[in-house]
């Protein structure tokens, strides 16, 4: 059996439910006699909190405050970095499961996607971010919950703390973003899953352990741990 544990990201828009069903998930792990480690992008790492304040604070336009695109974009990999070498790759190693909340599809996604960064640029900080602690490391099982923003963006409305500067983008801005989520899936289908989170809370928990449920017994089979 390998040592190695399994990283598993749970990707999607606004309001879509994934800080509620990430515990379901790591629930259902833990059952089977697992190590489960969760995290979030950006996050989990002293250096990646405050990033991420910075990322979702912004003028009352939702715009950042002196923080162009690009410099927004390097911000996330210094967290994604920090998380990497700090969290991902040390749980990894000793044969954990890592359940991330978003990581680099989020940023094809919302920098790609929604800001209109090209996607050689992201590209290109990926490569060279997974040739050092990465060790080449992308998620063996993406979970993505999908949502028309419409639905999602209702969801948001009266959190506590009030919505963040990702939430007062304009709708086109997260129909993009719904839009490159989707053809990521479209391109690896072999890594994604997608979730219809239209459905009850209920519904959507238990078609995301069935998939997750499914890709463990696929790794055992392979004589995965």
């Amino acid at each position: 059996m390998s040592s190695r544990g399994c990283f598993v990201t749970v990707e999607g828009g606004e309001g879509v439910g994934k800080s509620t069903h990430l515990p379901r998930l790591a629930r259902l792990l833990e059952a089977e006699g697992l190590e489960v480690v969760r995290a979030r992008e950006p996050g989990s790492t002293p250096l990646g909190e405050r990033l991420r304040e910075l990322l979702l604070a912004g003028g009352p336009e939702g715009d950042p405050v002196g923080v162009s695109p690009d410099a927004e974009l390097l911000m996330l990999f210094a967290a994604r970095a920090e998380l990497l070498g700090r969290v991902v790759w040390p749980a990894l190693s000793r044969g954990a499961w890592v359940l991330c909340d978003r990581y680099v599809d989020a940023t094809y996604a919302y920098q790609g996607g929604g800001r209109g960064v090209p996607e050689a640029r992201i590209a290109a900080l990926e490569g060279w971010l997974l040739e050092g602690q990465g060790r080449g490391l992308r998620p063996d099982l993406t979970l993505l919950l999908d949502l028309p923003p419409e639905v999602g963006l209702a969801r948001t409305r009266g959190r506590k703390g009030g919505a963040d500067r990702y939430e007062r983008q304009d709708l086109a801005f997260h129909r993009r973003v719904r839009a490159a989520y989707l053809e990521r899936a479209r391109r690896e289908p072999g890594r994604f899953r997608v979730v219809d989170a239209t459905a009850s809370l209920e519904e959507v928990g238990r078609r995301l352990e069935g998939e997750l449920a499914a890709f463990l017994r696929s790794r055992r089979g392979e004589g995965g741990r």
